[in-house]
């Protein structure tokens, strides 16, 4: 009979090391929160956060449209959108609506300018 499945009688080693291990990372955790919160009277260091990379996206405009619509299309076909031309587009960074824009061409590639920025207290506010 194995006995690998029976309760023991209090905790293993490997069950130390692991929870040893994970009190380690909270205290790393907290120790980088320290460096955020910075040491000069709880002033934010960005510093710590600048350099993460996120994804900036433009939305043109959306449609829904059934299954049957989306097998029948093929080069050369339109699909109309929602918004009409020259509505500004939707700038949203990881998936947040940040700003409005509108699509301009610099040395021959597309940019965007942007025309009206969504405040943080609202950002915030949409989140919840």
């Amino acid at each position: 009979m194995s006995t690998e499945n029976l309760p023991s009688d209090g905790p293993s080693e490997a069950d130390l090391a692991a929870a040893e291990a994970m009190m380690a990372g909270h205290q790393r955790a907290n120790t980088t929160d320290d460096a955020v919160a910075g040491s000069a009277g709880g002033d934010v260091n960005l510093d710590v956060i600048l350099d993460v990379p996120v994804t900036l996206s433009l939305e043109v405009g959306r449609t829904r449209l059934p299954i049957r619509s989306l097998l029948q299309l093929n080069q050369g076909s339109v699909v109309e959108l929602e918004r009409a031309a020259g509505e500004p587009l939707d700038v949203f960074v990881n998936g947040t609506l940040v700003a409005h824009g509108e699509v301009v061409v610099v040395n021959d590639k597309f940019g965007i300018r942007l025309i009206d920025v969504v405040s943080p207290a609202e950002r915030i506010r949409k989140l919840k």
